[in-house]
C-alpha cells in the first residue's frame, strides 16, 4: 500500500514465570523484522546472530532479566496459560540468547520475544493466525487516511481490523485490566469519607467533651468574634498564669488575620500547580465539613443548660 514502509507481526503469549505475580509481556516475533522496525531494541551483533540461528532461543529486556536474574545462556521455562503444546503440555522453554538495552530513556526493557515459527509449529491450535500487525508508514501526519484505507479493505470479511496508533493500541491494552482512573477515583474517594468521618467525630466529641469549657467562655462573651481579641488581652494581661483555654488561638487568629489582611498576603496565595490548588481545597472542604456542624452546636449551646451538666 503507498505510504507503508514495513510491518511485522506480533502475538500474545501470556506465559506465567514460577509465579502468575511475576508478570511480562511475551510475544512470539519474527526476529529480524522486528528489530528493523524497532531500532531502539539493542542487541549485540553476536547476540543477534546467536538469537537468529536458535529456532527456541528468545531474548528480553534489561529490566526483566535483572528483576529475575537471568543470564545469557540460561534455559528460560514458562507455563502456558492459553497456548498448549501439541504434546499437550502447558510448558515452554526457551533459550536466553541475549538481553537487550534501549537506546532512549523511555525505551521499553520489559519485553520477551522468542521465535513464531517455534511457536506456530508447536502450539496445540490457532495455526498461522497471529494477535496483530505493526505498521511502519513513511508520513506519520497520514496515520489517520492510512488506517481509514487499511481498515476499508478488510470491511465485511471474516476478519475486520481495526487500526490505530501505537499509543493508542497500547492504552487500549492496558484499558483491558480495567479503568485504572475510575479505581483510582474511587479509592480516594472513600478515603476521603473515611478521613471525613474521623474528622467529623473528633470535632464533635472534642466540642461535648469541652461542654463547660464553652459555657465559660460564653459567660465571658469570648463567643463573639468582634469582641473575642479585645476581651481575651485583657484576661490575659490580669490573669497571665490562669488564662482561660481557648483564649489565646483566638488572640492569634484575630491578629493574623489583621496582618494578612493589611499586607494583601491572601491574595498572593496562589500555588502554581494547579493539582495542588485543587489538594488544599478538598483538604479545606473536608476540615469545614467536619467542623461546621460541631461548631453551630457550640454556638447555639446555651450557658445554663451547659453549666447544668458539670
Amino acid at each position: 500500500m503507498p505510504g507503508v514502509t514495513d510491518v511485522c507481526h506480533q502475538t500474545w503469549f501470556g506465559g506465567i514465570y514460577q509465579d502468575p505475580k511475576n508478570f511480562f509481556m511475551q510475544m512470539p516475533v519474527e526476529p529480524e523484522c522486528l528489530l528493523r522496525l524497532y531500532p531502539e531494541f539493542r542487541l549485540s551483533e553476536a547476540e543477534q546472530k546467536a538469537w537468529f540461528a536458535d529456532r527456541e532461543g528468545a531474548v528480553v529486556g534489561r529490566a526483566t532479566a535483572e528483576k529475575f536474574g537471568w543470564k545469557v545462556g540460561q534455559r528460560i521455562p514458562l507455563q502456558a496459560t492459553i497456548w498448549r503444546k501439541k504434546d499437550n503440555s502447558s510448558t515452554w522453554e526457551f533459550n536466553l540468547d541475549g538481553i537487550y538495552d534501549g537506546a532512549e530513556k523511555g525505551t521499553d526493557t520489559t519485553l520477551f520475544f522468542f521465535h513464531y515459527d517455534y511457536f506456530d509449529e508447536s502450539r496445540l491450535f490457532g495455526s498461522g493466525e497471529v494477535g496483530w500487525y505493526v505498521i511502519r508508514i513513511a508520513d506519520p501526519a497520514r496515520a489517520p487516511a492510512i488506517a481509514a484505507e487499511l481498515d476499508g479493505l478488510f470491511a465485511n470479511s471474516p476478519a475486520e481490523t481495526k487500526t490505530t496508533t501505537e499509543r493508542a493500541f497500547a492504552q487500549a491494552f492496558a484499558k483491558q485490566v480495567g479503568d485504572t482512573g475510575a479505581i483510582v477515583r474511587a479509592i480516594l474517594g472513600a478515603v476521603f469519607f473515611t478521613i471525613l468521618l474521623v474528622a467529623a467525630n473528633t470535632m464533635a466529641q472534642s466540642v461535648r467533651e469541652r461542654t463547660s469549657e464553652l459555657a465559660v467562655l460564653k459567660t465571658l462573651r469570648l463567643h463573639r468574634p468582634a469582641r473575642a481579641g479585645a476581651r481575651a488581652g485583657r484576661i490575659a494581661r490580669a490573669r497571665r498564669h490562669r488564662r482561660p483555654l481557648g483564649a489565646r488561638p483566638r488572640v492569634g487568629v484575630d491578629r493574623c488575620g489583621r496582618r494578612s489582611h493589611r499586607h494583601g498576603h491572601a491574595a498572593q496565595f496562589l500555588p502554581p500547580d494547579a493539582r495542588l490548588a485543587y489538594g488544599v481545597l478538598c483538604l479545606v472542604g473536608v476540615g469545614v465539613v467536619a467542623g461546621i456542624f460541631p461548631a453551630l452546636q457550640a454556638m447555639r449551646l446555651r450557658i445554663v443548660d451547659a453549666l447544668r451538666q458539670v
